[in-house]
């Protein structure tokens, strides 16, 4: 993750080889379970306890593996109000707009966006009220904040700690495309963003 402290830019990321389908299997494997024993993967994907131990060590030096962290239920945590907040930010604020949000603690998700709105944050509370005083306490007070629209989550139908290749299915010859998806292109300094 880029720590602001670091330097002036963001690290460039290099795409990273194709994986192979038993390092595939092997992400597949540990999805579901983290903490699985390198003999149980071993045993999951079919190969020996050595080559599943190189196979992450690997993919972790590679940075294709970023580390191992805990799922938690974010309402047995008295986290249970989730909401998508908008917002449109004033050409050439940037740097100092993710810098702020790098000071957020309320914030699981961000994204720079194309479209409407310039950027996407998940955020998460103990009520409506705390999602309020963060919208417009924290995230519309900022000064290089233009806009602000923010959607309560109802339900969160899916949530993957990560997709792969393999989940993606091959659509190449679905011919009925149902309605139209418009691209904005990122501009005023959005393209030399990178989270």
């Amino acid at each position: 993750m880029y720590n602001p402290g670091q330097s002036d830019s963001p690290p460039v990321r290099q795409k990273a080889r194709s994986l192979d389908e038993a390092n595939v299997r092997i992400l597949e494997v540990l999805r579901d379970n983290g903490r699985i024993s390198m003999a149980a993967l071993a045993e999951r994907v079919n190969l020996s306890r050595a080559s599943v131990y190189n196979r992450v060590e690997q993919m972790t030096a590679a940075g294709i593996i970023t580390g191992f962290s805990a799922k938690i239920d974010p309402e047995l945590v008295d986290l249970g109000v989730c909401a998508l907040v908008f917002v449109t930010v004033h050409p050439q604020s940037w740097h100092r707009f993710r810098e702020g949000i790098l000071q957020m603690p309320d914030v699981e998700y961000c994204c720079i966006t194309t479209g409407e709105h310039d950027a996407m944050m998940l955020v998460r509370s103990l009520d409506i009220g705390g999602v309020h005083d963060f919208v417009t306490g924290v995230v519309a007070a900022r000064p290089e904040v233009k806009s602000v629209v923010s959607v309560v989550v109802l339900d969160e139908v899916v949530r993957k700690p990560f997709v792969l290749p393999s989940d993606i299915p091959d659509r190449s010859r679905d011919s009925s495309r149902l309605g139209m998806t418009r691209f904005t292109t990122a501009g005023n300094g959005r393209d030399e963003m990178r989270v």
